[in-house]
């Protein structure tokens, strides 16, 4: 093993050792009707990326608001990092901006049940971890 490759590993092991939060990050399916509740519900997502521990933290401490449709919402943008040995689904997608992660579990209470859309991915083979740029549309 090279002095790279032991401080990589060293760091990777760091950067998990952070990761307290857990997160769902999948492709959204297509939403569905439901007849009984007369609601419009999630779909099941078309692909899972990946399920376990993260860090989440935010990434801006400025939030800025925008007009959707014609409501106005708060932008708050988030970076997560999960594991760097987080490989592709069997089907080889690669993960893209409009993906989804929620976050199910986190020491931070007010963490929790939050959900993020994708807006950026960052890939580099002498990273600690992956880091996907996200954002908090609420």
């Amino acid at each position: 093993m090279t002095a790279l490759e032991a401080a990589l590993a060293a760091g990777r092991a760091e950067a998990e050792a952070l990761m307290r939060d857990t997160v769902t990050f999948y492709r959204p399916g297509e939403d569905l009707f439901d007849q009984t509740t007369g609601h419009v519900v999630p779909g099941p997502p078309l692909v899972t990326f990946y399920t376990g521990k993260a860090r989440v933290k935010v990434d801006q401490l400025a939030d800025s608001d925008v007009q959707a449709g014609e409501q106005e919402v708060t932008l708050r943008q988030y970076k997560v990092t999960i594991p760097f040995s987080t490989g592709l689904p069997a089907t080889g997608q690669r993960p893209r901006p409009g993906d989804v992660i929620d976050v199910t579990a986190s020491p931070d209470p007010r963490l929790a049940g939050v959900r993020l859309w994708v807006t950026g991915l960052q890939y580099s083979g002498t990273a600690t971890a992956w880091r996907i740029i996200a954002e908090d549309r609420s």
